[in-house]
């Protein structure tokens, strides 16, 4: 603004008569004041507040794509429902301050709102929400829970490839879920494993479920920091339904926040969050996916979901341990792997009977003896073997066990045939169900 201040003042006069000012007055506002670059406005109704904004932002959108260069001007939004005191011709109280915190928290050409407005416009206009978790505001005594507006912009809309553009998958004959990567609103990076083996977790948890088809860890992971479509999403992994969510983490308390979204119709079923220590996490996850279970399949018994989810450890070291291996196993790169491979055995060494652990080890060795990297071969598929063996003696019934137990079965037979009789003898230990796999 400093290096054309009349310029500016001009193209905002006019940004106000072209767009702004007929879109408030279409949607029923009325501007209390304005303060230099930005306004206040009030909203009998909270539907028209949110369709203004929506409206105003696109238009500042047009305009922005005919405007060269730095001449453009972008503005961010904050929407909530509240309490407000008039005096005067004024308004003041929390809704005022907590709308102008949100607006702060947009970005430029953005819009943020509060759960309230969320939850009231909700199935009632067309948008999609970004779940931005529990927010501390400066000067608001307690926290907001903050939702994003994904805007149908061009430029926020994912450019379509020939891939998506072909027709969908065919949706199951049972109800199918795909559970994205969960944000990590710790702060700190470093946790960034934390709010993976969550995902992790809770997808275990929802295939012990005999009702549901869940789509593995590496199809929805591929996701990952991307803002997508969930309409999206159910057409390219063929599934009803998707579950987003966050997790944070600071010191001994978790928080995990998740919404369940139709897929079909890009509408939320269902919302909720969980608190709790480090210790209890294991009754969170349980909790998260119990309520994701009753959201899509009423006629599931919670005494069943219950039975279904027993915990592989209560060793929250060994848990923790576990996490940490998650972003390495699958990276195919040797030094990750071995890696891992000592995170896995002290993992076991506090809990000898970790099946999913156990089953990782010996998936670690099938990548280990299939890359050539073991000075001891025979050694490095002995011990594979004898992994793979103890996975499935402590813990058969869990997904992960029989998925990894497979996986190592199948690729060491063919491993068997192309080098070594002896190979096979070795696999003669675990059951031949596992050839056919998950």
């Amino acid at each position: 603004m400093g290096a054309d201040e009349e310029g500016t003042l001009n193209r905002l006069r006019s940004i106000r008569a072209d767009v702004i000012d007929p879109k408030i007055t279409e949607h029923r506002g009325r501007i209390v004041k304005t303060t230099g670059d930005g306004l206040l406005v009030e909203f009998s109704s909270v539907v028209d507040a949110l369709r203004c904004a929506t409206e105003w932002q696109t238009g500042m959108t047009e305009r922005k794509a005919a405007t060269p260069g730095d001449n453009c001007i972008e503005f961010r939004i904050g929407v909530h429902q509240g309490d407000i005191v008039v005096e005067d011709d004024d308004i003041f109280g929390d809704g005022v301050n907590v709308a102008a915190r949100l607006e702060g928290l947009a970005e430029p050409g953005g819009i943020c709102v509060s759960a309230r407005v969320q939850e009231d416009v909700a199935g009632r206009l067309d948008l999609t929400f970004d779940d931005l978790g529990e927010q501390s505001l400066k000067n608001i005594a307690r926290s907001v829970r903050v939702y994003r507006v994904r805007l149908a912009t061009a430029e926020s809309t994912p450019k379509v490839t020939p891939s998506e553009s072909g027709p969908a998958l065919t949706l199951p004959d049972k109800p199918s879920i795909a559970v994205l990567p969960f944000a990590n609103m710790s702060g700190d990076p470093e946790q960034e494993y934390f709010a993976d083996g969550m995902v992790e977790e809770i997808i275990t948890a929802l295939s012990r479920i005999r009702w549901f088809f869940v789509i593995a860890r590496n199809s929805s992971f591929a996701y990952k920091g991307q803002s997508v479509d969930v309409k999206r999403v159910g057409r390219e992994l063929g599934v009803r339904y998707v579950l987003e969510g966050s997790v944070r983490k600071a010191g001994q308390r978790v928080r995990i926040t998740g919404q369940l979204v139709d897929a079909l119709t890009g509408t939320h079923l269902w919302a909720d969050r969980f608190d709790g220590l480090l210790e209890d996490i294991f009754e969170l996850q349980d909790r998260v996916a119990m309520s994701v279970a009753g959201v899509i399949e009423p006629t599931l018994q919670a005494a069943e979901i219950r039975r279904s989810s027993e915990r592989p450890t209560t060793d929250l070291t060994a848990y923790d341990l576990y996490l940490r291996v998650l972003p390495h196993w699958i990276s195919w790169e040797k030094d990750r792997i071995v890696h891992a491979l000592d995170l896995l055995g002290k993992a076991t060494e506090r809990d000898s009977r970790y099946g999913p652990a156990l089953g990782v080890s010996a998936w670690c060795h099938m990548v280990i003896d299939n890359n050539n990297w073991a000075e001891d071969v025979q050694a490095n598929r002995r011990r594979g073997v004898a992994l793979a063996r103890e996975a499935l003696q402590v813990d058969a019934d869990e997904p992960s066990v029989l998925a990894n137990a497979a996986l190592y079965s199948g690729t060491s037979a063919r491993i068997s045939r192309l080098q070594s009789a002896s190979w096979t003898d070795l696999l003669s230990s675990i059951p031949a169900s596992l050839s056919v796999g998950c």
